[in-house]
Protein backbone atom coordinates (compact mmCIF):
# COMPACT_ATOMS: atom_id res chain seq x y z
CA UNK A 1 0.00 0.00 0.00
CA UNK A 2 2.98 2.31 0.24
CA UNK A 3 3.61 2.30 -3.51
CA UNK A 4 0.40 3.23 -5.30
CA UNK A 5 0.42 3.00 -9.10
CA UNK A 6 0.65 6.12 -11.19
CA UNK A 7 -2.74 7.75 -11.35
CA UNK A 8 -4.47 8.78 -14.54
CA UNK A 9 -4.28 12.53 -14.88
CA UNK A 10 -7.33 14.48 -15.92
CA UNK A 11 -7.47 17.29 -18.44
CA UNK A 12 -7.00 19.85 -15.69
CA UNK A 13 -3.76 18.26 -14.54
CA UNK A 14 -5.39 16.79 -11.42
CA UNK A 15 -5.22 13.09 -10.64
CA UNK A 16 -8.48 11.27 -11.25
CA UNK A 17 -10.14 9.85 -8.13
CA UNK A 18 -10.90 6.15 -8.75
CA UNK A 19 -14.28 6.19 -7.02
CA UNK A 20 -17.29 8.18 -8.08
CA UNK A 21 -18.35 8.40 -4.42
CA UNK A 22 -15.24 10.45 -3.64
CA UNK A 23 -15.20 12.84 -6.55
CA UNK A 24 -15.42 16.56 -6.14
CA UNK A 25 -18.43 18.45 -7.20
CA UNK A 26 -19.12 20.89 -4.51
CA UNK A 27 -16.21 23.29 -4.56
CA UNK A 28 -14.98 23.38 -8.12
CA UNK A 29 -13.86 26.94 -7.49
CA UNK A 30 -11.13 25.80 -5.09
CA UNK A 31 -9.34 23.77 -7.75
CA UNK A 32 -9.54 20.51 -5.85
CA UNK A 33 -10.35 17.34 -7.76
CA UNK A 34 -12.09 15.81 -4.79
CA UNK A 35 -15.06 17.28 -2.96
CA UNK A 36 -14.33 19.04 0.29
CA UNK A 37 -16.44 16.65 2.27
CA UNK A 38 -14.78 13.51 1.03
CA UNK A 39 -11.25 14.89 1.23
CA UNK A 40 -9.61 13.02 4.07
CA UNK A 41 -6.73 15.44 4.49
CA UNK A 42 -9.35 18.13 4.94
CA UNK A 43 -9.92 16.91 8.46
CA UNK A 44 -7.02 19.02 9.66
CA UNK A 45 -5.84 21.05 6.66
CA UNK A 46 -7.17 23.92 4.58
CA UNK A 47 -10.61 22.55 3.85
CA UNK A 48 -12.37 23.19 7.18
CA UNK A 49 -10.98 26.68 7.49
CA UNK A 50 -10.75 28.22 4.03
CA UNK A 51 -13.53 26.61 2.01
CA UNK A 52 -16.50 28.42 3.40
CA UNK A 53 -19.23 26.25 1.90
CA UNK A 54 -17.89 23.17 3.69
CA UNK A 55 -16.33 24.74 6.75
CA UNK A 56 -18.35 22.76 9.27
CA UNK A 57 -19.17 19.59 7.37
CA UNK A 58 -16.90 17.48 9.58
CA UNK A 59 -17.95 19.34 12.72
CA UNK A 60 -14.47 20.58 13.53
CA UNK A 61 -14.08 23.10 16.32
CA UNK A 62 -10.92 25.06 16.98
CA UNK A 63 -11.31 25.08 20.76
CA UNK A 64 -9.98 22.42 23.14
CA UNK A 65 -12.70 19.78 23.59
CA UNK A 66 -12.33 19.47 27.37
CA UNK A 67 -13.09 22.58 29.39
CA UNK A 68 -10.76 22.93 32.38
CA UNK A 69 -12.69 23.09 35.65
CA UNK A 70 -9.95 21.50 37.70
CA UNK A 71 -7.37 22.70 40.21
CA UNK A 72 -3.84 21.39 40.55
CA UNK A 73 -4.41 19.92 44.00
CA UNK A 74 -7.93 18.53 43.59
CA UNK A 75 -7.04 15.14 42.16
CA UNK A 76 -9.59 12.36 41.87
CA UNK A 77 -11.68 13.51 44.89
CA UNK A 78 -12.36 16.78 43.06
CA UNK A 79 -13.63 14.86 40.03
CA UNK A 80 -15.83 12.56 42.11
CA UNK A 81 -17.27 15.57 43.92
CA UNK A 82 -19.00 16.80 40.74
CA UNK A 83 -20.98 13.60 40.20
CA UNK A 84 -24.71 14.31 40.00
CA UNK A 85 -27.08 12.89 42.59
CA UNK A 86 -27.37 9.12 42.21
CA UNK A 87 -30.98 9.30 41.00
CA UNK A 88 -29.86 11.59 38.15
CA UNK A 89 -26.84 9.43 37.41
CA UNK A 90 -29.11 6.37 37.26
CA UNK A 91 -31.33 8.09 34.69
CA UNK A 92 -28.40 9.05 32.47
CA UNK A 93 -26.84 5.61 32.79
CA UNK A 94 -30.14 3.99 31.80
CA UNK A 95 -30.23 6.28 28.76
CA UNK A 96 -26.72 5.18 27.83
CA UNK A 97 -27.64 1.50 27.98
CA UNK A 98 -30.84 2.17 26.05
CA UNK A 99 -29.37 4.20 23.17
CA UNK A 100 -25.61 3.58 22.96
CA UNK A 101 -25.07 0.07 24.28
CA UNK A 102 -27.18 -1.63 21.57
CA UNK A 103 -24.98 -0.11 18.87
CA UNK A 104 -21.66 -0.62 20.68
CA UNK A 105 -22.24 -3.51 23.14
CA UNK A 106 -18.84 -3.48 24.78
CA UNK A 107 -19.47 -2.84 28.49
CA UNK A 108 -20.72 -5.94 30.34
CA UNK A 109 -23.84 -4.54 31.91
CA UNK A 110 -24.19 -6.78 34.97
CA UNK A 111 -20.55 -6.39 36.00
CA UNK A 112 -20.62 -2.64 35.41
CA UNK A 113 -23.79 -2.15 37.46
CA UNK A 114 -22.41 -4.29 40.28
CA UNK A 115 -19.28 -2.12 40.45
CA UNK A 116 -21.36 1.04 40.02
CA UNK A 117 -23.72 0.21 42.90
CA UNK A 118 -20.78 -0.75 45.10
CA UNK A 119 -19.14 2.59 44.29
CA UNK A 120 -22.17 4.53 45.51
CA UNK A 121 -22.35 2.52 48.74
CA UNK A 122 -18.79 3.45 49.72
CA UNK A 123 -18.14 6.15 52.28
CA UNK A 124 -16.59 9.30 50.72
CA UNK A 125 -13.04 8.57 51.90
CA UNK A 126 -13.19 5.07 50.37
CA UNK A 127 -14.96 6.31 47.23
CA UNK A 128 -12.09 8.71 46.63
CA UNK A 129 -9.73 5.73 46.40
CA UNK A 130 -11.71 4.11 43.56
CA UNK A 131 -9.93 3.08 40.37
CA UNK A 132 -9.69 6.37 38.46
CA UNK A 133 -10.27 4.61 35.12
CA UNK A 134 -13.61 3.33 36.41
CA UNK A 135 -14.56 6.85 37.47
CA UNK A 136 -13.66 7.97 33.95
CA UNK A 137 -15.87 5.22 32.52
CA UNK A 138 -18.80 6.31 34.71
CA UNK A 139 -18.47 9.92 33.61
CA UNK A 140 -18.23 9.16 29.90
CA UNK A 141 -21.36 7.00 30.07
CA UNK A 142 -23.10 9.93 31.79
CA UNK A 143 -21.84 12.25 29.04
CA UNK A 144 -23.15 10.00 26.28
CA UNK A 145 -26.41 9.42 28.12
CA UNK A 146 -26.85 13.20 28.39
CA UNK A 147 -26.47 13.55 24.61
CA UNK A 148 -29.55 11.38 24.17
CA UNK A 149 -31.75 13.07 26.79
CA UNK A 150 -34.85 14.70 25.32
CA UNK A 151 -36.19 16.65 28.31
CA UNK A 152 -33.74 19.57 28.10
CA UNK A 153 -32.73 22.12 25.46
CA UNK A 154 -29.98 21.36 22.96
CA UNK A 155 -27.70 23.97 24.51
CA UNK A 156 -28.25 22.64 28.04
CA UNK A 157 -27.58 19.07 26.89
CA UNK A 158 -24.37 20.14 25.19
CA UNK A 159 -23.03 22.04 28.20
CA UNK A 160 -23.88 19.28 30.68
CA UNK A 161 -22.50 16.52 28.46
CA UNK A 162 -19.27 18.43 27.86
CA UNK A 163 -18.89 18.96 31.61
CA UNK A 164 -19.17 15.22 32.26
CA UNK A 165 -16.76 14.51 29.40
CA UNK A 166 -14.24 16.91 30.94
CA UNK A 167 -14.62 15.07 34.27
CA UNK A 168 -14.06 11.75 32.48
CA UNK A 169 -10.92 13.09 30.81
CA UNK A 170 -9.64 14.39 34.16
CA UNK A 171 -10.26 11.02 35.79
CA UNK A 172 -8.36 9.30 32.98
CA UNK A 173 -5.51 11.75 33.58
CA UNK A 174 -5.54 10.77 37.26
CA UNK A 175 -5.26 7.13 36.14
CA UNK A 176 -2.14 8.01 34.08
CA UNK A 177 -3.86 6.63 31.00
CA UNK A 178 -0.98 7.67 28.71
CA UNK A 179 1.51 5.43 30.52
CA UNK A 180 -0.80 2.67 31.71
CA UNK A 181 -3.94 1.01 30.40
CA UNK A 182 -6.70 -1.31 31.54
CA UNK A 183 -9.89 -2.68 30.04
CA UNK A 184 -11.79 0.08 31.82
CA UNK A 185 -9.58 2.85 30.48
CA UNK A 186 -9.80 1.43 26.94
CA UNK A 187 -13.59 1.21 27.23
CA UNK A 188 -13.72 4.81 28.46
CA UNK A 189 -11.54 5.96 25.55
CA UNK A 190 -13.66 4.15 22.95
CA UNK A 191 -16.75 5.86 24.32
CA UNK A 192 -14.96 9.21 24.61
CA UNK A 193 -14.12 9.04 20.90
CA UNK A 194 -17.79 8.57 20.03
CA UNK A 195 -18.72 11.39 22.39
CA UNK A 196 -16.27 13.80 20.78
CA UNK A 197 -17.49 12.95 17.31
CA UNK A 198 -21.15 13.41 18.29
CA UNK A 199 -20.14 16.70 19.92
CA UNK A 200 -18.81 18.07 16.60
CA UNK A 201 -15.17 17.47 17.46
CA UNK A 202 -14.32 14.95 14.75
CA UNK A 203 -10.67 15.96 14.56
CA UNK A 204 -10.28 15.65 18.34
CA UNK A 205 -12.03 12.29 18.27
CA UNK A 206 -9.70 11.11 15.52
CA UNK A 207 -6.62 12.16 17.51
CA UNK A 208 -7.96 10.64 20.74
CA UNK A 209 -8.63 7.37 18.90
CA UNK A 210 -4.97 7.29 17.87
CA UNK A 211 -3.90 7.13 21.50
CA UNK A 212 -6.57 4.50 22.09
CA UNK A 213 -5.20 2.27 19.32
CA UNK A 214 -1.67 2.43 20.71
CA UNK A 215 -2.87 1.60 24.23
CA UNK A 216 -4.94 -1.32 22.95
CA UNK A 217 -1.88 -2.68 21.15
CA UNK A 218 0.26 -2.11 24.24
CA UNK A 219 -2.20 -4.15 26.31
CA UNK A 220 -2.04 -6.97 23.78
CA UNK A 221 -5.77 -6.76 23.03
CA UNK A 222 -4.99 -7.46 19.36
CA UNK A 223 -3.69 -10.90 20.32
CA UNK A 224 -5.66 -14.07 20.91
CA UNK A 225 -6.32 -14.11 24.69
CA UNK A 226 -5.48 -17.82 24.77
CA UNK A 227 -1.94 -16.85 23.76
CA UNK A 228 -1.27 -13.71 25.80
CA UNK A 229 -3.45 -14.42 28.86
CA UNK A 230 -3.74 -18.23 28.91
CA UNK A 231 -4.48 -18.32 32.65
CA UNK A 232 -7.29 -15.78 32.54
CA UNK A 233 -10.80 -17.05 33.21
CA UNK A 234 -13.31 -17.33 30.31
CA UNK A 235 -15.07 -14.09 31.28
CA UNK A 236 -11.83 -12.09 31.17
CA UNK A 237 -10.92 -13.56 27.78
CA UNK A 238 -14.34 -12.71 26.41
CA UNK A 239 -14.05 -9.16 27.67
CA UNK A 240 -10.69 -8.74 25.97
CA UNK A 241 -12.20 -9.94 22.68
CA UNK A 242 -15.21 -7.67 23.00
CA UNK A 243 -13.12 -4.61 23.80
CA UNK A 244 -10.76 -5.33 20.90
CA UNK A 245 -13.63 -5.72 18.46
CA UNK A 246 -15.00 -2.38 19.69
CA UNK A 247 -11.62 -0.76 18.96
CA UNK A 248 -11.41 -2.47 15.56
CA UNK A 249 -14.95 -1.50 14.55
CA UNK A 250 -14.50 2.11 15.58
CA UNK A 251 -11.22 2.42 13.71
CA UNK A 252 -12.48 0.72 10.55
CA UNK A 253 -15.78 2.48 10.09
CA UNK A 254 -14.36 5.89 11.03
CA UNK A 255 -11.58 5.50 8.45
CA UNK A 256 -14.21 4.63 5.84
CA UNK A 257 -15.99 7.92 6.50
CA UNK A 258 -12.79 9.99 6.48
CA UNK A 259 -10.84 8.09 3.76
CA UNK A 260 -7.89 7.79 6.14
CA UNK A 261 -5.63 4.75 6.68
CA UNK A 262 -6.81 2.09 9.12
CA UNK A 263 -4.75 1.54 12.25
CA UNK A 264 -6.17 -1.58 13.95
CA UNK A 265 -4.68 -3.82 11.30
CA UNK A 266 -2.53 -6.43 13.04
CA UNK A 267 -4.49 -8.99 15.01
CA UNK A 268 -5.00 -12.70 15.46
CA UNK A 269 -8.21 -12.41 17.50
CA UNK A 270 -10.88 -14.49 15.79
CA UNK A 271 -14.54 -13.55 15.57
CA UNK A 272 -15.44 -17.23 15.90
CA UNK A 273 -13.99 -17.24 19.42
CA UNK A 274 -16.61 -14.76 20.64
CA UNK A 275 -18.90 -17.29 22.26
CA UNK A 276 -22.61 -16.90 22.85
CA UNK A 277 -22.49 -17.75 26.52
CA UNK A 278 -23.47 -16.30 29.86
CA UNK A 279 -20.23 -14.36 30.10
CA UNK A 280 -20.38 -12.44 26.85
CA UNK A 281 -24.00 -11.44 26.70
CA UNK A 282 -26.88 -10.47 28.92
CA UNK A 283 -29.74 -12.93 28.75
CA UNK A 284 -32.15 -10.12 27.87
CA UNK A 285 -30.12 -9.17 24.77
CA UNK A 286 -30.09 -12.32 22.63
CA UNK A 287 -28.98 -10.59 19.41
CA UNK A 288 -25.86 -8.92 20.80
CA UNK A 289 -23.36 -11.66 19.99
CA UNK A 290 -24.78 -12.10 16.48
CA UNK A 291 -24.65 -8.33 15.97
CA UNK A 292 -21.03 -8.16 17.18
CA UNK A 293 -20.01 -11.07 14.95
CA UNK A 294 -21.70 -9.55 11.91
CA UNK A 295 -20.12 -6.15 12.49
CA UNK A 296 -16.73 -7.73 13.12
CA UNK A 297 -16.79 -9.83 9.93
CA UNK A 298 -17.86 -6.80 7.92
CA UNK A 299 -15.11 -4.64 9.48
CA UNK A 300 -12.39 -7.17 8.67
CA UNK A 301 -13.49 -7.29 5.03
CA UNK A 302 -13.87 -3.51 4.75
CA UNK A 303 -10.52 -2.75 6.35
CA UNK A 304 -8.54 -4.85 3.91
CA UNK A 305 -10.47 -4.23 0.70
CA UNK A 306 -11.77 -0.66 1.04
CA UNK A 307 -10.01 1.36 3.76
CA UNK A 308 -6.43 0.68 2.71
CA UNK A 309 -6.74 1.39 -1.04
CA UNK A 310 -9.03 4.41 -0.59
CA UNK A 311 -6.62 6.03 1.85
CA UNK A 312 -4.16 6.34 -1.08
CA UNK A 313 -6.76 6.94 -3.81
CA UNK A 314 -6.03 3.52 -5.28
CA UNK A 315 -8.76 1.59 -7.13
CA UNK A 316 -10.71 -0.73 -4.88
CA UNK A 317 -11.01 -3.19 -7.76
CA UNK A 318 -8.22 -3.65 -10.31
CA UNK A 319 -10.13 -5.94 -12.70
CA UNK A 320 -13.72 -6.84 -13.48
CA UNK A 321 -13.13 -10.29 -12.02
CA UNK A 322 -11.77 -8.71 -8.84
CA UNK A 323 -14.89 -6.57 -8.56
CA UNK A 324 -17.20 -9.54 -9.02
CA UNK A 325 -15.27 -11.48 -6.40
CA UNK A 326 -15.42 -8.59 -3.94
CA UNK A 327 -19.17 -8.11 -4.42
CA UNK A 328 -19.58 -11.86 -3.83
CA UNK A 329 -17.50 -11.59 -0.63
CA UNK A 330 -19.71 -8.79 0.65
CA UNK A 331 -22.86 -10.72 -0.14
CA UNK A 332 -21.47 -13.76 1.67
CA UNK A 333 -20.94 -11.65 4.78
CA UNK A 334 -24.49 -10.33 4.46
CA UNK A 335 -25.90 -13.85 4.15
CA UNK A 336 -24.13 -14.75 7.38
CA UNK A 337 -26.21 -12.17 9.29
CA UNK A 338 -29.16 -13.65 11.19
CA UNK A 339 -32.53 -13.36 9.45
CA UNK A 340 -33.70 -10.72 11.90
CA UNK A 341 -31.05 -8.33 10.51
CA UNK A 342 -31.88 -9.08 6.86
CA UNK A 343 -35.51 -10.07 6.47
CA UNK A 344 -37.28 -6.84 7.28
CA UNK A 345 -39.05 -3.94 5.67
CA UNK A 346 -40.12 -0.54 6.95
CA UNK A 347 -43.49 -1.86 8.15
CA UNK A 348 -42.11 -4.85 10.08
CA UNK A 349 -39.34 -2.78 11.65
CA UNK A 350 -41.83 -0.11 12.67
CA UNK A 351 -43.91 -2.77 14.41
CA UNK A 352 -40.79 -4.18 16.08
CA UNK A 353 -39.91 -0.70 17.38
CA UNK A 354 -42.95 -0.88 19.62
CA UNK A 355 -41.53 -3.86 21.52
CA UNK A 356 -37.77 -4.11 20.94
CA UNK A 357 -35.93 -0.95 19.95
CA UNK A 358 -32.59 -2.59 20.71
CA UNK A 359 -32.89 -4.91 17.72
CA UNK A 360 -34.17 -2.02 15.59
CA UNK A 361 -31.07 0.03 16.37
CA UNK A 362 -28.75 -2.88 15.65
CA UNK A 363 -30.55 -3.73 12.41
CA UNK A 364 -30.38 -0.19 11.06
CA UNK A 365 -26.74 0.38 12.02
CA UNK A 366 -25.62 -2.94 10.55
CA UNK A 367 -27.67 -2.38 7.39
CA UNK A 368 -26.32 1.14 6.94
CA UNK A 369 -22.72 0.02 7.38
CA UNK A 370 -23.08 -2.90 4.99
CA UNK A 371 -24.77 -1.11 2.11
CA UNK A 372 -22.55 1.99 2.44
CA UNK A 373 -19.49 -0.15 1.83
CA UNK A 374 -21.17 -2.16 -0.92
CA UNK A 375 -21.94 1.22 -2.55
CA UNK A 376 -18.23 2.08 -2.45
CA UNK A 377 -17.37 -1.19 -4.19
CA UNK A 378 -19.92 -0.61 -6.97
CA UNK A 379 -18.81 3.03 -7.28
CA UNK A 380 -15.13 2.12 -7.72
CA UNK A 381 -13.47 2.11 -11.12
CA UNK A 382 -10.09 1.62 -12.74
CA UNK A 383 -8.78 1.54 -16.29
CA UNK A 384 -10.45 -1.82 -16.87
CA UNK A 385 -13.42 -1.56 -14.49
CA UNK A 386 -16.27 0.90 -15.06
CA UNK A 387 -18.55 2.21 -12.34
CA UNK A 388 -21.57 0.00 -11.80
CA UNK A 389 -24.05 2.89 -11.87
CA UNK A 390 -27.18 0.91 -11.13
CA UNK A 391 -25.47 -1.15 -8.41
CA UNK A 392 -24.16 2.06 -6.84
CA UNK A 393 -27.58 3.68 -6.77
CA UNK A 394 -29.28 0.55 -5.43
CA UNK A 395 -26.78 0.15 -2.58
CA UNK A 396 -26.82 3.88 -1.81
CA UNK A 397 -30.62 3.81 -1.63
CA UNK A 398 -30.61 0.88 0.80
CA UNK A 399 -27.94 2.57 2.92
CA UNK A 400 -29.53 6.02 3.09
CA UNK A 401 -32.93 4.40 3.59
CA UNK A 402 -31.66 3.04 6.90
CA UNK A 403 -30.99 6.59 8.06
CA UNK A 404 -34.42 7.75 6.89
CA UNK A 405 -36.04 4.95 8.88
CA UNK A 406 -33.92 5.67 11.96
CA UNK A 407 -35.04 9.30 11.74
CA UNK A 408 -38.65 8.21 11.37
CA UNK A 409 -38.62 5.78 14.30
CA UNK A 410 -36.03 7.34 16.65
CA UNK A 411 -35.71 10.95 15.56
CA UNK A 412 -33.99 12.21 18.71
CA UNK A 413 -31.28 9.57 18.39
CA UNK A 414 -30.85 10.09 14.65
CA UNK A 415 -30.05 13.74 15.37
CA UNK A 416 -27.22 12.77 17.76
CA UNK A 417 -25.33 10.03 15.90
CA UNK A 418 -22.66 11.79 13.83
CA UNK A 419 -21.47 8.56 12.23
CA UNK A 420 -24.96 7.75 10.94
CA UNK A 421 -25.59 11.33 9.82
CA UNK A 422 -22.28 11.63 8.01
CA UNK A 423 -22.57 8.22 6.40
CA UNK A 424 -25.99 9.17 5.02
CA UNK A 425 -24.60 12.51 3.85
CA UNK A 426 -21.79 10.77 1.96
CA UNK A 427 -24.35 8.44 0.40
CA UNK A 428 -26.34 11.43 -0.80
CA UNK A 429 -23.11 12.90 -2.19
CA UNK A 430 -22.38 9.68 -4.05
CA UNK A 431 -25.89 9.68 -5.52
CA UNK A 432 -25.41 13.31 -6.55
CA UNK A 433 -22.10 12.52 -8.25
CA UNK A 434 -23.71 9.67 -10.20
CA UNK A 435 -26.62 11.87 -11.28
CA UNK A 436 -24.33 14.70 -12.32
CA UNK A 437 -22.14 12.47 -14.45
CA UNK A 438 -25.17 10.73 -15.96
CA UNK A 439 -26.63 14.10 -16.91
CA UNK A 440 -23.49 14.89 -18.92
CA UNK A 441 -23.98 11.88 -21.19
CA UNK A 442 -25.96 12.23 -24.45
CA UNK A 443 -29.63 11.97 -23.55
CA UNK A 444 -28.69 12.03 -19.90
CA UNK A 445 -31.26 14.59 -18.78
CA UNK A 446 -34.03 12.58 -20.40
CA UNK A 447 -32.76 9.43 -18.65
CA UNK A 448 -32.82 11.18 -15.29
CA UNK A 449 -36.41 12.23 -15.85
CA UNK A 450 -37.73 8.84 -17.06
CA UNK A 451 -35.73 6.06 -15.40
CA UNK A 452 -37.38 5.12 -12.05
CA UNK A 453 -33.97 4.35 -10.51
CA UNK A 454 -32.70 7.86 -11.23
CA UNK A 455 -35.98 9.47 -10.18
CA UNK A 456 -35.78 7.62 -6.86
CA UNK A 457 -32.15 8.66 -6.47
CA UNK A 458 -33.08 12.32 -6.83
CA UNK A 459 -35.87 11.81 -4.30
CA UNK A 460 -33.32 10.36 -1.84
CA UNK A 461 -31.27 13.56 -2.05
CA UNK A 462 -34.41 15.65 -1.60
CA UNK A 463 -35.40 13.66 1.49
CA UNK A 464 -31.90 14.01 2.94
CA UNK A 465 -32.07 17.77 2.46
CA UNK A 466 -35.46 17.88 4.21
CA UNK A 467 -34.09 16.02 7.24
CA UNK A 468 -30.91 18.12 7.37
CA UNK A 469 -33.03 21.28 7.32
CA UNK A 470 -34.96 20.03 10.34
CA UNK A 471 -31.77 19.06 12.15
CA UNK A 472 -30.17 22.34 11.07
CA UNK A 473 -32.22 24.22 13.64
CA UNK A 474 -29.63 23.05 16.18
CA UNK A 475 -26.65 22.18 13.97
CA UNK A 476 -24.22 24.19 11.85
CA UNK A 477 -23.03 20.91 10.35
CA UNK A 478 -26.52 20.06 9.07
CA UNK A 479 -26.96 23.53 7.57
CA UNK A 480 -23.67 23.16 5.71
CA UNK A 481 -24.76 19.78 4.36
CA UNK A 482 -27.99 21.33 3.08
CA UNK A 483 -26.01 23.91 1.09
CA UNK A 484 -23.80 21.23 -0.45
CA UNK A 485 -26.60 18.82 -1.39
CA UNK A 486 -28.85 21.56 -2.76
CA UNK A 487 -26.15 22.35 -5.32
CA UNK A 488 -26.66 18.90 -6.85
CA UNK A 489 -30.39 19.45 -7.36
CA UNK A 490 -29.73 22.87 -8.84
Amino acid sequence: MTKPPKKKTGTDGQSAIPNIADRGAINDHDGASRGAVALSIGLLSHVPYSVTTASNVFGIGSEHPFANYWTCEGGLPEVISVLPEKIQADILLARYFECVDPVYPMVHRQTFYADYEHFWQLAPPERNKTDAAFVGLIFVTLALGTQFVTSTSANERKQTAEFYASASNQALRMSSYLSSASLRSIQAMVLMTYFLINDNHASDGWAFAGILIRQAYAMGLHRDPNIVTPNANPFEKQQRRKVWQAVLLQDTFLTVLLSLPPSATHTDVSVEDLLDDNFSIASSDPTDTAYIRGSWMLANLVQETICSPRSLDMPICATARHKSKLVADFRAVYRSFPDIFRSWDAFSLTRLAATNKRIVRQTLFLTSNYFHNLMLVHASESADVPVNVRGTLEAAHDAIGSFFLLYSLLEAEARVWWVFNHRAFLEALCIGNVLREAAREPGGMDLLARDPLFVRARADITRMIQIMRLIGEDSDVARTRVQILTAFLD
